[in-house]
């Protein structure tokens, strides 16, 4: 089918509802840059001349440092020489990114100060660089604090609560305690990083409807909604991730998405005062960019989970589970163990567990908070 004007401007519509609240970047300019030899390594340093947001990646074919500064004009030199661990770098203007060629495997750190950043490169192992390889090594905003307003909303849901205690454990352990304890850890590390706002749909021991854990989320126009679960499977054992769909990818995928469901999600999506016809359209084109967008965070747990945890093989799974259902909220359900396993239990009552937990889920929603909003850039 040709893409005709009026299917572009209802697919730029529908993207404008997905992604409505997404702050504007002022425009900026790298003003300065330098490359040169510092401690065994060498060290890249840029100073900016107003607020912008910035990513670190890495590829190993080539053995390269991707640094993007979307929207951003580059005012320093076309190419800086070779200084250490580093070959050379150049400036990619069609996709606003700095590529550092390297000499070959590297640590890398990265340190903001005011409008100027300076990334550290020492010597590192190939084990070690290819797993910075596999997500965003370092994110932030140049310029000063980003306002706290301004931040995307990351929505925390800890299942059950109140009178639904969820599984209770081989040895007694209340699963609402477990994600509650999860949750509030996440949240803490998260606030810590400043690149997102938090909010609990539950900050105690009280029971929340899945309908309205689900619009919790929606009216606060959060970017991502991530609900933790700690259930009961006969022989299962590990971390997992589920998102939505509606046929199970598994069997035991359906029963979870059974037991956990106790009420629907409502409906109720923003749309303009337009025909059925086309409100059905944009419904559709909105639901496929949450779903997206969802795969995508999933992608993000698991790599990240998989560095620190056992994980449940197959890990990405996809049941129909009602907390998921927010056709404009890209929404995860992450199973940090299942309680009816003497291991995981143990494990999921030690805070040091927790935390190294809440880590892993915080390096997955920092990489897919900037994955996401390069992709919203690019979209403008």
């Amino acid at each position: 089918m040709s893409d005709s004007p009026g299917r572009r401007q209802l697919l730029q519509m529908a993207l404008g509802l997905a992604f409505a609240g997404v702050p504007a970047l002022a425009e900026a300019a790298v003003t300065a840059a330098r490359l040169a030899r510092a401690d065994g390594g060498s060290r890249l340093t840029i100073a900016v001349n107003s607020a912008t947001r910035w990513s670190l990646r890495a590829t190993t074919r080539p053995a390269r440092l991707v640094l993007s500064l979307p929207g951003t004009t580059w005012r320093g030199p076309a190419r800086l020489g070779a200084a250490g661990l580093v070959r050379g770098a150049r400036w990619d203007n069609a996709n606003k990114r700095l590529l550092i060629d390297l000499a070959g495997p590297v640590s890398v750190q990265a340190e903001e100060g005011g409008r100027q950043l300076a990334v550290h490169v020492t010597p590192g192992t190939q084990p070690g660089f290819a797993r910075l390889a596999r997500g965003t090594i370092a994110e932030g905003r140049l310029g000063g604090a980003a306002a706290a307003s301004s931040l995307p909303l990351v929505v925390l849901d800890p299942g059950h609560g109140g009178k639904d205690p969820g599984t209770i454990g081989v040895n007694g352990t209340l699963e609402k305690r477990i994600t509650l304890a999860a949750a509030l850890e996440l949240k803490r590390q998260l606030e810590a990083g400043g690149r997102c706002r938090v909010a609990l749909t539950r900050g105690r021991d009280a029971f929340v409807s899945l309908d309205g854990r689900v619009e919790f989320a929606r009216k606060r126009e959060a970017a991502l909604f991530v609900s933790l679960h700690a259930d009961s499977a006969p022989g299962a054992r590990g971390a997992s991730v589920y998102t939505l769909s509606d046929r199970a990818s598994d069997a035991l995928s359906a029963r979870l998405a059974q037991t956990q469901n106790r009420a629907d999600a409502a409906g109720g999506l923003r749309l303009p005062d337009v025909s059925p016809e086309v409100e059905r359209i944009l419904y559709s084109l909105v639901r496929q960019e949450t779903k997206v967008g969802s795969a995508r965070m999933a992608r993000f747990v698991v790599d990240s989970l998989g560095r620190s945890v056992t994980l449940l093989p197959n890990t990405h799974r996809q049941a129909s589970f009602a907390v998921l259902k927010a056709p404009d909220v890209p929404s995860v359900l992450v199973e940090m163990g299942f309680l009816s396993d003497r291991r995981d239990e143990a494990a999921l009552n030690r805070a040091a567990h927790r935390a190294l937990l809440a880590r892993s889920m915080t390096r997955a929603i920092h990489g897919w908070l900037a994955q996401h909003h390069a992709g919203m850039i690019h979209a403008g």
